[in-house]
């Protein structure tokens, strides 16, 4: 029987591969594919491999071929043995009794998860439509892709939604649950309490079966709501069907955290379906920064389940798009890295180890600036120029080279990280112009979530390249690009000079320039002048009617990278860097004050409308002052959400963090290094340390907070909107 359908979830079984589809009349089928044989790779002494094969084929089920596969460092085809595993879920253990039984033998392929490599061999991804041949047994006999990941106009499958949240929570629940669980389908809100535990999960169950979502979005569901529900489900004895397929148990894993690049990184549990999906909101970076389209985007192009996809990074999404590419060019993927940093003199380390291209900005109040940006820069280094691990410094003695450090660049094979990246910076492209041709504000945000989420794989493509444990990372090609940029700002500063441009600052891919009675044409004329000049996509940001580079914190005559606000001429659009608003630690009071006075502020044009302006904003942060003072805020609006450093017990010092971590702690809640804590300061400078702050769910009881403490914040929160009187000509304060 022929069925066309969207794939919605797929994951590996004693059967074959499990897929789970959507058909367009609605109907939801669990499909068994059972023609996947995953292989992986051995290479080393022939002689050797060969005495080794009639022992694994009596010890599994696997098919033995002798292949031709290519060297992914080298570039040259080499004799390696095929081992295809013929009962999937046996994929892992066949390698490592390989290893065991051939130390000395080089693995390929081996530690790819088992539904990535079939999404490689089969060509299909997660919400693909296709096209299916189905027996009476709901086998798969055949399956056509009938999409195209890299399509801008797809049509997804009708998919589901049931929410589940906390009722007034914004903070994790581990750390103290207050209200009842809200269960939302489309408009539809029901509030179920846990006065009665079996009550409650009867009533859950109910509206599972009832609307049989395909997706169960939460917030906290991995570390607080699912696992506490299946624990009351297994001890009360009433069955939870959070799962569609009846064989399997919801996967439960645990929280962590971890070391990485100087700081300490807290990885939560997670908890993921069969057959239906569940994602956290608040356990997703994707999610998070780009919404569910961003995720399905990110989905289909990485071809990574989506559930986790919503747990993972975007770049071990990057890494999936390159194995993919890999295996589809029959290139060979190391299990081990075998490519170490080649060595460097000290006078070589100084020379290449070294980043992004910075020009302090000038401070103070700047009128008609122009800001220019280089359009995903490194990407586009990387593309351009054909940087990628096995393309510098390669073996075939080519002659270009890198400007500055020397290294050089392979011109007889295009390199994988380039023929991953160029088509994601065309398809970005094609997102922001039909985000800006769209005309309905819901095709805006879908076409601006989806080239965010390719933003963030773009990004974090560079920073993989010079992570030591990435598996096509080789601190090389990182160097090689950094020093591209450097090359290419400086030419984008000479070229705005050359034209009667003043640079105010340039950071990295990103320069402020200004000229007296330029237009918007003088600065677009610009761009394309430095993107002649460069060969890299250049695109003006925007025209500020006025920008405020603002000093250290520390020091008022230093200038400091990205520490501004401005606001865009036509649009009074504001951009703001380094700022109360902008940081995550900042109680909700300060932002808010903070955003009040910024909007103000937009309706200036020039620095006498903002002196203007700046009497009407110091009556804002007085209005705050006041409610303050009066105790006519909220404990919402005074949390301060600090991540931290160590565990709570290891803290030498009472800071404010360590008291509320520790008053947290005394009262059961388990907390780890990296994880964020929330609480409100109740008195700075008490004597007794474990009154000077309160964890935001320990707040019953108490009654005042440190109206003094706050109103400093509020000032220093201020303060830059006054501090350009002292670094600009012609004004005073």
């Amino acid at each position: 029987m022929r069925v066309e359908t969207w794939l919605l979830d797929l994951y590996p079984s004693p059967e074959g591969m499990v897929l789970w589809t959507i058909e367009a009349a609605g109907r939801r089928r669990r499909l068994v594919d059972t023609d996947f044989t995953p292989c992986f790779y051995v290479g080393g002494p022939l002689d050797k491999i060969a005495q080794l094969t009639p022992r694994l084929a009596a010890e599994f089920p696997v098919r033995l071929d002798w292949v031709e596969r290519q060297d992914l460092w080298s570039g040259v085809w080499q004799t390696v043995l095929e081992v295809g595993v013929r009962r999937p879920v046996q994929f892992a253990a066949v390698a490592r009794w390989v290893h065991r039984q051939a130390p000395r033998a080089e693995l390929f392929n081996c530690d790819i998860s088992l539904p990535a490599l079939y999404a490689y061999e089969k060509g299909v991804f997660p919400l693909a439509r296709c096209a299916l041949e189905v027996d009476e047994a709901d086998r798969v006999r055949a399956l056509r892709v009938e999409d195209d990941p890299w399509a801008t106009q797809y049509e997804l499958p009708p998919l589901t939604v049931m929410e589940w949240r906390l009722e007034g929570e914004s903070i994790t629940p581990q750390h103290g649950h207050r209200g009842g669980l809200e269960v939302c389908v489309e408009d539809r809100v029901e509030v179920l309490t846990e006065d009665d535990p079996r009550e409650l999960l009867a009533a859950l169950a109910r509206r599972l079966r009832q609307d049989d979502p395909d997706i169960l979005l939460t917030d906290w569901g991995d570390s607080f709501l699912l696992p506490r529900l299946l624990q009351a489900a297994e001890r009360l004895d009433c069955p939870l069907p959070l799962n569609r397929d009846p064989a399997c148990a919801a996967h439960h894993k645990r929280a962590r955290s971890y070391f990485s690049y100087g700081r300490i990184v807290f990885k939560d549990s997670s908890t993921t379906l069969f057959g239906r999906l569940h994602i956290d909101r608040k356990n997703s970076f994707a999610v998070g920064e780009t919404n569910l389209e961003g995720l399905f985007e990110l989905s289909r192009l990485t071809k990574l389940p989506l559930q986790y996809m919503a747990r993972t990074s975007t770049g071990t999404g990057i890494t999936s798009m390159q194995l993919d590419l890999a295996c589809r060019q029959h290139i060979l993927i190391p299990w081990q890295k075998r490519e170490p940093e080649e060595f460097k003199t000290a006078r070589q380390l100084l020379l290449t180890d070294r980043g992004g291209l910075v020009f302090k900005p000038i401070l103070g109040f700047h009128e008609n600036v122009g800001e220019l940006d280089f359009a995903s820069m490194f990407p586009s280094i990387m593309a351009r120029f054909n940087v990628s691990p096995e393309t510098v410094n390669c073996r075939c003695g080519c002659p270009a080279r890198v400007p500055e450090i020397g290294y050089g660049i392979c011109r007889r094979r295009r390199g994988l990280v380039p023929q991953t990246v160029a088509p994601i910076i065309e398809k970005r492209a094609r997102y922001k112009q039909l985000m800006h041709e769209a005309r309905e504000e819901s095709e805006r945000r879908r076409y601006d979530d989806r080239q965010n989420a390719l933003k963030w794989l773009l990004v974090t493509c560079f920073g993989y390249l010079g992570y030591k444990n990435a598996r096509f990372g080789r601190i090389e090609a990182h160097e090689a690009i950094n020093a591209f940029g450097r090359e290419k700002l400086l030419v984008a500063k000479e070229v705005s000079e050359r034209a009667g441009f003043r640079l105010l600052h340039a950071i990295v891919d990103s320069l402020w320039v200004e000229k007296p009675g330029a237009t918007r044409q003088d600065y677009e004329e610009l761009a394309r002048a430095i993107e002649a000049a460069t060969d890299l996509p250049v695109a003006l940001e925007g025209v500020y009617k006025y920008i405020v580079f603002l000093p250290s914190r520390q020091n008022a005559a230093v200038s400091v990278p990205n520490r501004y606000f401005g606001v865009f001429a036509g649009s009074n659009r504001i951009k703001v860097r380094g700022l109360e608003v902008r940081r995550h630690d900042a109680p909700p009071l300060v932002a808010r004050m903070q955003e009040e006075v910024l909007r103000l502020f937009a309706e200036a044009h020039d620095a006498n409308s903002y002196r203007q302006k700046l009497a009407e904003a110091a009556e804002v942060l007085a209005r705050f002052e006041e409610r303050l003072r009066a105790g006519k805020v909220s404990w919402e609006e005074l949390i301060i959400r600090k991540r931290l450093t160590q565990a709570p017990g290891d803290y030498q010092k009472a800071s404010l963090v360590a008291v509320a971590a520790q008053a947290l702690e005394a009262c059961g809640v388990q907390l780890r290094p990296g994880e964020a804590i929330e609480y409100v300061i109740t008195q700075a400078d008490a004597a007794l340390p474990t009154e000077r702050a309160r964890p935001f769910t320990l707040l019953n009881g108490f009654s005042s907070y440190d109206r003094e403490k706050y109103l400093e914040l509020l000032r220093q929160a201020f303060e830059p909107f006054r501090l350009y009187f002292a670094h600009s000509p012609g004004l005073s304060s």
